[in-house]
């Protein structure tokens, strides 16, 4: 059977540690001198990102990541985070930067895949979601 130092006495094993406890334990505690409103931090705000943004986001940074690689193939879509889809706007995408990139270069095929990723997330999501859910 192990013997076990209480915690309170591994906690003091250091000075920094017993600094550390002394802070703590007092900061936050008493009230204002009388007169005074406490103070208060404002929450942070929540923020959320569009599926239109999220989508544009998923597709440009899988698009990229796959062109550059020299990859022909596409990799599983659900491993990707992406709906059936995204998933066709990622391929349809791809087929047109790598035609891109034999007449015009690979920087013509690059900014090709944020722009198609951008215009075609838009139209998917111009009304919401698009119809038969998020993962269609």
């Amino acid at each position: 059977m192990r013997h076990r130092k209480p915690l309170s006495a591994l906690a003091f094993a250091t000075p920094l540690a017993a600094l550390l406890a002394a802070l703590l334990t007092t900061a936050g505690c008493g009230s204002p001198p009388s007169g005074e409103a406490p103070e208060t931090t404002p929450a942070p705000s929540p923020s959320t990102t569009s599926p239109e943004d999220l989508c544009t986001a998923l597709i440009t940074k899988w698009g990229r990541q796959i062109y550059d690689a020299g990859q022909e193939t596409y990799g599983d879509y659900q491993s990707m985070g992406l709906s059936n889809g995204q998933y066709m706007i990622l391929r349809d995408t791809l087929d047109l930067a790598r035609a891109e990139r034999k007449r015009h270069g690979a920087a013509s095929g690059r900014k090709l895949i944020t722009r198609q990723a951008r215009e075609r997330c838009a139209e998917r999501y111009r009304h919401g979601e698009p119809s038969g859910g998020p993962w269609v």
